[in-house]
């Protein structure tokens, strides 16, 4: 259906950490704010469950959706999702029945493999454009918790395939598709995001015109394929209209730190992956591929991230001036980082 999309072997960079969200050994949130749900889309048929965090306080709240990479759940990228909440800002991680942590524990990695296709895309795209459906219905339902939210502040978020996710809703244009984009959100995250490959569209980001922030690093690469370097993935930035795009690249990350993951969720995850070893080497591989600089600088990276998107979202849903004044020129980046706009 998306042929013009078919990477879907590029998704095992987002298998790349799985996302990482391997096995939801994890069950509940860890935190207060949190809260677990199931929205039913009874067009579909399907039931999409996420993860609500609210800030304290009284609302109405901005609200930012997140997609996973593939494999992921709406447990993981704890780390962004608490950050944002604590800055005042809604967050639902978003879980994508047929490229979640399900298909991998009921098919393996071959059935990983599977689910990273333009099919799915478009699966991940109708689920994030019914939820924003559900925050605009929901003022209308008695005691919805999403009636906290402001559809009018909204943006979308995400890692690798999710990333891939927001960049189709950004306006990406692909191949043997329709358009994909939504008109609702005010600006876009991509956490380790992905230049089209063997797609005949040319300027595939010249739609992408609302503020769009790129997040990667040196060691943003693809481990099961053996490839380290970010530079493919820093080459969106260059591709998208000048005017409202910035990047944010860090030295020494790979594409786990970009999974957002906590210690306590990443210690769960790497000892699921360890016990899976004997039917799924590939899963052990991942954690253990990582090299030192990354584990090494991995707290400072995530802290610096946190808060330079946690700054992003106030600049551009609530057009908070002294967020956009701090978004010039952020401090604690070291050397060899860089921040582009």
């Amino acid at each position: 259906m998306v042929s013009g999309f078919e990477e879907r072997r590029f998704c095992l960079k987002a298998w790349a950490g799985l996302s990482l969200g391997v096995v939801p050994l994890i069950a509940a949130a860890q935190t207060s704010g949190a809260r677990l749900m199931s929205l039913r889309d009874t067009s579909r048929n399907r039931d999409i469950p996420v993860l609500l965090r609210l800030p304290t306080g009284q609302g109405p709240w901005p609200v930012v959706l997140f997609s996973h990479g593939l494999g992921g759940a709406r447990q993981g990228s704890d780390v962004w999702g608490e950050a944002w909440r604590l800055q005042g800002i809604a967050v639902i991680h978003v879980q994508h029945p047929g490229s979640d942590v399900e298909v991998l524990r009921d098919g393996g990695i071959d059935a990983l493999r599977e689910a990273a296709s333009g099919e799915q895309l478009v699966a991940r795209v109708r689920d994030l454009r019914f939820v924003i459906d559900e925050i605009a219905r929901a003022p209308s339902k008695q005691d919805s918790p999403l009636a906290q939210l402001r559809i009018d502040a909204l943006g979308l978020a995400g890692h690798s395939f999710g990333a891939w996710t927001v960049q189709a809703m950004a306006g990406q244009r692909f191949a043997a598709a329709a358009d994909l984009s939504d008109s609702r959100p005010k600006a876009f995250l991509a956490l380790s995001p992905s230049m089209p490959r063997g797609d005949a569209v040319s300027a595939p980001f010249a739609s992408v015109t609302r503020p769009f922030l790129a997040v990667t690093g040196s060691l943003d690469g693809d481990p099961l394929a053996g490839t380290k370097s970010g530079e493919a993935r820093a080459s969106v930035f260059d591709a998208l209209p000048p005017g409202q795009r910035a990047m944010l690249w860090l030295d020494g990350a790979d594409h786990m730190t970009f999974g957002g993951q906590s210690a306590r969720r990443q210690a769960a995850l790497a000892a699921a992956a360890a016990a899976a070893a004997v039917d799924s080497p590939a899963a052990a591989a991942v954690t253990a591929r990582r090299e030192a600089m990354a584990t090494e600088r991995e707290a400072r990276h995530q802290a610096l991230i946190a808060r330079i998107t946690a700054t992003w979202w106030k600049a551009h849903l609530l057009d908070d001036a002294a967020a956009a004044a701090q978004l010039r020129t952020p401090a604690g980046l070291a050397a060899q980082d860089r921040w582009k706009n």
